[in-house]
């Protein structure tokens, strides 16, 4: 499968509309299981469903007009949730919350937990922009917690993505976490 899939997102970058079509049912479940993961922890009363995450993230991959060229499956995945991310960071700012609560509160992280609880916006808020500058920082770690946070990858398909050892991955994810809670706490 994931030679289907690289031979599809190959002939999408070739300007073949028709291998969209053959895309979406290799990757749907996958991404929708994804979608699913991280809409559990959003609040009861969230519009955004995990269908329409996926539905969305898929479009901005391969529906507009500017192509992207993704180099294996792994890297379409890492496309997806940075789409994935940017889409529920709109969706929370358009929540029309305040961008900074003065109501936080602190809480520690196991070594599976999510970095936020994401029906706090302005929690949510705060990682995204920890995570820019975590960016500016290190790209390769603040492409770790996109897949982790917002795609809910375990630690052996990161590193898979990522193309690194789980151990390095584990490593990196435990500094990570650290790293953004100590931004969202400053």
């Amino acid at each position: 499968m994931n030679r289907d899939v690289t031979r599809i997102l190959s002939a999408i970058h070739e300007g073949d509309r028709h291998a969209a079509s053959e895309l979406l049912p290799l990757v749907y479940e996958e991404l929708r299981g994804l979608a699913s993961s991280k809409m559990n922890h959003e609040k009861s009363g969230h519009t955004l469903q995990p269908t329409a995450l996926v539905h969305e993230a898929f479009l901005r991959l391969v529906g507009g007009e500017d192509q992207q060229k993704w180099d294996s499956r792994g890297h379409f995945f890492a496309a997806a949730a940075e789409a994935m991310r940017r889409i529920l960071i709109d969706n929370a700012r358009r929540r029309g919350r305040n961008k900074r609560g003065g109501d936080y509160v602190r809480r520690e992280l196991d070594e599976d937990a999510a970095i936020v609880v994401a029906d706090d916006v302005d929690e949510l808020l705060a990682l995204d922009d920890a995570l820019t500058k975590l960016a500016i920082e290190d790209a390769d770690l603040a492409k770790l917690v996109e897949l982790r946070y917002f795609t809910g990858l375990t630690i052996d398909e990161t590193a898979e993505v990522q193309g690194v050892s789980p151990r390095t991955t584990k490593r990196n994810w435990a500094y990570a976490r650290a790293w953004l809670q100590r931004e969202m706490n400053k």
